[in-house]
This record gives structure tokens, sequence and C-alpha cells, in this order.
């Protein structure tokens, strides 16, 4: 971790929170590139009725068009651990390093269920990290779906 995790992983959570406000299951993402935040995504998947517009994919795909490039290296901070199609496309965008704050036990594919972003077999790697503000995004989703059963 470096000191900007905190900082950038509090980004991706109030992307979140306003994908929560919309109605849409809280996660958020933000794409920093040499210190720089370059693109933001929150969850669309019901807004835009498209089972793809996950957080990561929206920031990955404004970063791709702000970089004028679909290499975007640099680093994703998101609020909760990305799904197997999210860390497809982080390796096929050549992410170099992931910060998550949230487990997801049940859909996670960077550490929880499966490991991809180190998966040998792949031609492209990524370093891993559980960052801060883990029990914080891990609320918001209990919030959420406390509140959608009710």
């Amino acid at each position: 971790m470096n000191a900007s995790d905190a900082r950038w992983t509090e980004v991706a959570l109030a992307e979140a929170r306003s994908a929560a406000d919309l109605g849409e299951v809280p996660v958020g993402a933000v794409h920093v590139l040499e210190g720089r935040g370059s693109a933001r995504g929150r969850n669309r998947t019901i807004i835009d009725g498209d089972p793809t517009a996950h957080a990561e994919i929206v920031a990955i795909r404004a970063a791709a068009e702000t970089l004028g490039n679909h290499r975007i290296g640099g680093t994703l901070y998101v609020s909760l651990e990305p799904c197997a199609m999210c860390m497809g496309a982080l390796l096929q965008a050549r992410v170099e390093r992931l910060v998550f704050a949230a487990l997801d036990p049940k859909a996670g594919a960077a550490v929880s269920l499966y490991r991809l972003g180190d998966d040998e077999r792949l031609n492209h790697r990524l370093l891993v990290e559980q960052g801060p503000l883990g029990e914080e995004s891990a609320e918001l989703l209990r919030e959420f779906f406390r509140a959608r059963r009710e």
C-alpha cells in the first residue's frame, strides 16, 4: 500500500454511494495513472440495461477513451473485489495494479474464488491488494441489500 491508496479508495467508495443513490448495486471504481485520476465508474447495469456495465468496466472504458489507448496501465481502485468478467477486462486493459476495499466471497475473482490476476496461464498479471475501507464498503452493500429486502 502507498499513502494515496486510502484517498483513491475513498473516491471509489463515493462512486459506489452515487450508484446506490441511483438504485444500482453500490460499487465504484477509479483509474489512476501517474498519481492522477483518469476515469471513474459506478455500476450502471440497471440504468443502461447492460449486464456488463459494472463499475470497473465503466471506468476502464472511460480511461481508454481519455488516454486514447486500449492498454490503460495504472491502478484501478474498486470498492468491491471484481468478478471474473471485470478481472478479465483488467487483464485485457493491462492494468498494473488493483486495489479493492471489500472482499466478495460469492463472486470475487481477485482472491476469494479465483486469483485471475496472478494466474501464470494468462499472458498478463497484475498486482492485487486488498486495501483500506473494506468495512465501510461492506456496510454500504449490506445496507443497500437490507433496504431492498424490506
